[in-house]
């Protein structure tokens, strides 16, 4: 690890803490990329006149926080770097990739059920009519890192399964002719079901990030409706808030 790392004893901050913050800043700007290893911690607190608990809390602090990982012969690894995704009307498909952390996906079903009271309200079809269902688990890096339900109108677009698994949703939307305009979002959070765990690699009622959305086309049409879940530890959601004059 070459990085420029440096600690201001002079600081109010604690030691380990501007430690960790030139490690998580190092890994989210791509200086450490998925696999670089930290080398020892004995080094690294020589290099730095640190102590090695001191070094081993900010160490811990990153592990905690998904960043980093022990592994047992081969060290402290770079897992991933979150992913902080902008209030806008975009893909996580295609965050992932302007983040480079290589998307994929899975897809769990694909096929036309009945629509519920929420769905059809948010499409505005009739209750029990048709509607196109598609599950998919995205993953970044060979981790998973939400698990996505979305409902769509019939005879929007044909969803081919291996289409889904190679690309986004709203790119296949974009393709086929529809004009993205708006959405109505609400994001919050939960403890995670146990499907959704198994799903996540993570512990039934482990905290999960939601966010539920209907997807209007230019025409005001809605043209899906997401009920989505994230692991809080690989991403975040980012908002720009101003003053109102």
């Amino acid at each position: 690890m070459s990085l420029d790392l440096h600690v201001d004893r002079s600081s109010p901050v604690p030691l380990y803490f501007q430690l960790s913050q030139q490690l998580e800043a190092a890994i989210e700007h791509g200086s450490l990329t998925p696999g670089s290893l930290l080398g020892n911690e004995i080094e690294l607190a020589a290099r730095l006149g640190l102590s090695r608990p001191t070094v081993r809390q900010a160490i811990q602090s990153l592990v905690d926080k998904g960043l980093l990982v022990r592994r047992r012969g081969v060290g402290t690894q770079v897992v991933h770097s979150q992913v902080k995704r902008p209030l806008e009307l975009s893909s996580l498909y295609d965050d992932l990739e302007a983040a480079g952390q290589r998307p994929a996906t899975k897809v769990l079903v694909n096929s036309m059920v009945p629509a519920s009271a929420a769905v059809a309200a948010a499409l505005g079809v009739p209750e029990g009519g048709e509607v196109h269902r598609v599950e998919r688990l995205r993953l970044a890096h060979g981790e998973p890192m939400a698990y996505l339900i979305n409902h769509l109108p019939t005879g929007l677009l044909d969803l081919d399964t291996d289409q889904l698994e190679a690309t986004g949703l709203y790119r296949l939307m974009r393709s086929a002719g529809i004009t993205l305009h708006s959405a109505r979002q609400s994001i919050g959070a939960r403890g995670a079901t146990a499907a959704e765990a198994e799903r996540l690699t993570e512990t039934e009622g482990a905290p999960l990030l939601t966010m539920q959305r209907t997807t209007f086309d230019d025409t005001g049409r809605a043209v899906e409706f997401g009920d989505h879940v994230y692991r809080p530890t690989r991403y975040s959601f980012e908002f720009q808030l101003l003053v109102r004059s």
